[in-house]
């Protein structure tokens, strides 16, 4: 049995997309910032670091987003989340989610020139198609950051395009669309 926490369009929303994109059941637990779950005893008990995404598989702990993509990939390979056998096309897709992590993810807290700088960098990298040449969990959590970095700022679309034309190809997948439905229903409410 699989149980997400997760808080609407914060880093978790990459791993509900991800769930949604392997098809199985599974429990949804909405965390919210306002009213400090993160910090209650019972999900410290879960997590100690009080953060989402925090995966329960049988009862057990999983967190990170990178560490969770991987994990939902590797064992449900008929999602097609990564290429089967395919060494180099999992270290590809775990640099990615490293840069994504490492990189893109902090890149608002030193102001919006390093912005444009490190997404210029990741557009780049991009080119037009997927992270890694098919469509991965690279491309999840990548798409997670610019759906957020680019709805806040209100990027023009030739700012980045490449990642531009990434986001309209996520936005048209169902599992994107699933999540979005889910996590709007529940409503938004991201740290600051």
């Amino acid at each position: 049995m699989l149980t997400l926490y997760f808080a609407p369009g914060s880093s978790s929303f990459a791993v509900h997309i991800a769930l949604h994109e392997i098809g199985l059941p599974f429990e949804a637990r909405p965390m919210s910032f306002r009213q400090n779950d993160m910090r209650s005893p019972d999900f410290l008990a879960i997590n100690p670091a009080g953060k989402v995404p925090t995966l329960l598989v049988d009862g057990r702990a999983l967190t990170e987003v990178a560490a969770i993509l991987f994990y939902l990939a590797r064992r449900y390979p008929a999602a097609g989340l990564l290429p089967p056998d395919d060494i180099e096309a999992e270290a590809q897709a775990l640099s990615w989610m490293s840069f994504i992590a490492s990189t893109l993810h902090p890149a608002r807290k030193r102001g919006l020139d390093h912005v444009h700088q490190v997404y210029g960098i990741a557009d780049r990298r991009l080119g037009f198609g997927w992270a890694i040449g098919r469509y991965s969990i690279a491309d999840i959590h990548l798409f997670r950051l610019y759906w957020r970095l680019s709805n806040s700022l209100q990027l023009a679309p030739e700012t980045f395009p490449n990642l531009d034309a990434h986001y309209a190809r996520m936005m048209a997948r169902p599992a994107v669309q699933r999540t979005i439905e889910v996590e709007s229903a529940v409503g938004y409410e991201l740290p600051a």
